[in-house]
Order: C-alpha cells, then sequence, then structure tokens
C-alpha cells in the first residue's frame, strides 16, 4: 500500500511478541499469588481493591467502544490509523468479563443489599427489593458483558475482514452496525454503572452518575490510547503511520473530554449541593471527610486543572514528550477517580493498600495477555481500509 505500510512498521515481530507474553505471564504469576495471599489475610479489602481494577479496565474498554462506534457513524479519516489500536482496547471488555466472575462470589461482602434481614428493617432498601435482589443483579451483569461482547466482536470481525478483502471498502456497512452498538452501550454502561458502583451505597442516587462514569471512561481511554501509540513508536513501529498530526488530534480530544467531565463531576456536585437532601448529600459528605476530603481535592487540580492549563495551547498538543506525561498523569486521575467511588465504602481511611497494587496487576496482565494475543499475526493498522493513505498523508497548517 506504501512504504510506511511495510510488515515491519505494522506488524510485531515474532521475538519480541513471545518476550512480551513472558513479561505478561510472569507479572501475572507474581500477582495473582499476592492476590491470593490475601484471600487468607485481609478477603474483604481483597473484593473492593478486585472491583476496583476490574472496573478500571472494563471503563477503559467502553471508552474504546465509544471511538470506534464514533468513527464509523462520523466516517472520519484521521483515526484510521489509529483505528486497530482502538479496537485492541475494545477488545478488553472480553478478557474482563472473565476477570469479573469472582466478584461474583463475594456479592454478600461488596453490597449490603444482598442481606435480606438487612433490606427487611429498611424501608428504602425494601422498596428497591425489586431491582436489587441477586439474581436480577446476575441477569443484568449477564447482559452487559452480552452487549459489549457482541459489539465488540462485531466490530473487530468486520475490520480484520476488511484486511482480508484486499482493500475493500466496509467502513459504510460497520457504520450502520454502529449506531445501535453505541446506543445500547450508552443504555447498559448507565445501568452497570448504577450496579456496580452507586449500589455499594444503596441509599443513595444521582440520575448524572451513569454520564459521569461513561464520561470517565472515555478521558481515560483516550488517555492509554496516546501511552499505546507511544509504546509503538518506541519499538520502531508506526513513527510514519501516527504521526504528529494524530497526535495533535488526541491532545485536542483529551482537553475537549478532560473538560467535558470536570462539567458533568461539577454539575452532580452542584444539584446535590444545592437540594440538600440527606440521602443524596450523604454520599458526598463521606468523601470530603478525613483522608477522602484530600482525594477529593486531588481530583480536581488533577483531573482538571493540571491537563486542562497544559493542553490548552497548540505547541503542548503538538509535542509528543509533554502530551504523553499528561496522559500517564490522567491515566492514573481515572484510577484514583474510581478509588474515590468505592473505596469509601469500605473504610474511612484513604491509605492505599498492596491488594491495590496486586489486584490492579492481575487483572492488567490478563485484560493485557488478551489483547497481546490479538497482534500475535494481525497488524497494528487496518491496511485493508482504502482511505488509509489519506489518514497517513493527513497535514494541518493552521
Amino acid at each position: 500500500m506504501m512504504a510506511e505500510s511495510s510488515t515491519e512498521a505494522v506488524m510485531i515481530d515474532g521475538s519480541t511478541w513471545r518476550r512480551g507474553r513472558i513479561q505478561l505471564l510472569a507479572i501475572g504469576g507474581i500477582a495473582i499469588v499476592c492476590c491470593l495471599g490475601a484471600v487468607f489475610v485481609e478477603p474483604r479489602r481483597l473484593l473492593f481493591s478486585y472491583l476496583t481494577a476490574v472496573l478500571f479496565f472494563v471503563t477503559l474498554g467502553w471508552g474504546a467502544m465509544f471511538f470506534v462506534c464514533m468513527h464509523h457513524l462520523t466516517g472520519a479519516v484521521w483515526s484510521v490509523s489509529l483505528r486497530r489500536l482502538m479496537e485492541g482496547v475494545m477488545m478488553t471488555l472480553l478478557p474482563a468479563a472473565i476477570a469479573f466472575v469472582p466478584l461474583l462470589f463475594g456479592l454478600s461482602e461488596l453490597y449490603e443489599w444482598t442481606h435480606s434481614d438487612v433490606v427487611a428493617a429498611d424501608a428504602l432498601l425494601s422498596e428497591k427489593r425489586g431491582y436489587l435482589n441477586q439474581p436480577f443483579f446476575l441477569f443484568r451483569t449477564l447482559v452487559y458483558f452480552g452487549v459489549w461482547g457482541t459489539g465488540s466482536l462485531l466490530l473487530y470481525r468486520r475490520s480484520v475482514e476488511q484486511d482480508r478483502a484486499s482493500g475493500s471498502d466496509r467502513h459504510e456497512d460497520v457504520g450502520r452496525w454502529s449506531g445501535p452498538i453505541l446506543i445500547a452501550t450508552f443504555v447498559t454502561v448507565t445501568f452497570a454503572s448504577f450496579d456496580w458502583l452507586m449500589s455499594l451505597e444503596p441509599h443513595w442516587y444521582s440520575a448524572v452518575f451513569g454520564v459521569y462514569v461513561y464520561s470517565g471512561s472515555v478521558v481515560g481511554f483516550v488517555a492509554v490510547l496516546i501511552l499505546i501509540v507511544q509504546a509503538c513508536h518506541a519499538g520502531g513501529k508506526l513513527r510514519e503511520i501516527v504521526h504528529v498530526e494524530h497526535q495533535h488530534d488526541l491532545g485536542r480530544w483529551l482537553f475537549a473530554l478532560t473538560t467535558f467531565w470536570a462539567y458533568i463531576a461539577f454539575s452532580q456536585y452542584l444539584l446535590i449541593w444545592y437540594a440538600n437532601i440527606p440521602e443524596e448529600t450523604v454520599w458526598f459528605q463521606k468523601r470530603l471527610e478525613d483522608g477522602w476530603r484530600v482525594v477529593a481535592q486531588v481530583l480536581v487540580i488533577g483531573h482538571f486543572a493540571v491537563p486542562f492549563f497544559v493542553l490548552m495551547s497548540r505547541r503542548a498538543k503538538r509535542n509528543q514528550r509533554v502530551l504523553v506525561l499528561t496522559a500517564g498523569w490522567v491515566l492514573l486521575m481515572h484510577y484514583l477517580d474510581l478509588y474515590w467511588i468505592i473505596m469509601p465504602a469500605l473504610t474511612s481511611s484513604a491509605a492505599f493498600h498492596w491488594s491495590d497494587a496486586a489486584a490492579l496487576l492481575a487483572i492488567g496482565a490478563v485484560v493485557g495477555s488478551g489483547v497481546w494475543w490479538l497482534f500475535r499475526d494481525r497488524p497494528l493498522v487496518a491496511v485493508g481500509d482504502g482511505r488509509l493513505a489519506e489518514s497517513v498523508a493527513l497535514r494541518r497548517t493552521e
């Protein structure tokens, strides 16, 4: 297709792939052993750490699916060079579904509404019993992963078929599926946020919560995509295919979506603060006391102010080092945001625990191995897309 699309530039060689697999297996093995040790030491803490780690990677998959669907719906050209990497992150939803299974055996430790005696003694929880019960919860979880798994497989398989069809153009066909998949994803992500996160404290509710979680997911995905591009460049891959113009666009997205996340977060807080209803304010009260208040302040500065002011200039978006450092910082803030949502339901202490790192590395190794397997003998770009040359040739004068 083009000189830049040579096999060496778009494929992971066998030795590198095997070395990466061994490293992932080693990290995962050590982390899993640590998690098994935590089962006997602090099992309840491990469950909350595990929930945070699983949802960290699930949310990145949500963000990737959003971008892949939007890519097809809008017929975007600039992102063709990045599409296969986006699809790789999207496919993390499949191994993440497997990683989610152990949590189903610890629901009684995570969610108080699973205890019939607690529900019977609480009028509000009794009213929610029709929705918050284990059989229905398990059914909904199955539906969520079924929707995400089916959607991601459909999008990914059609993308791979495009490569095999010697340059045939199928983006319009995929676009017809992307609309329904995006709508179904938005609905299921909203309810999954209610089920897995909001119901940790079932007396609290917020109509904005699903949008808050989803917006943070998309921000986290853009950050991780920037880091993946940097890793590819460091390995001598995609340097001419994903260049400064694509990085500039990713910087724009990171800037815009960070601002949108802050807007949704502030809107949720302002509405609850202004209404001053005890059932709503109790959630924020817990997260603005003791050590959690410091975490909340870090999120305001780190998740919004830092990337907002750093990425405001055009020069910063086109500076690879600045963009990569900002993306890494934003990804850290995304994890901290989930930590701030989940952990106060367990403890008033904001101190990190070694099980947090163990769970994150264990799930990361499992999810990473699944994605790594996808690129064993497949290119890092959609070489069959007829618009790839146009995406590579993207140049701006503004």
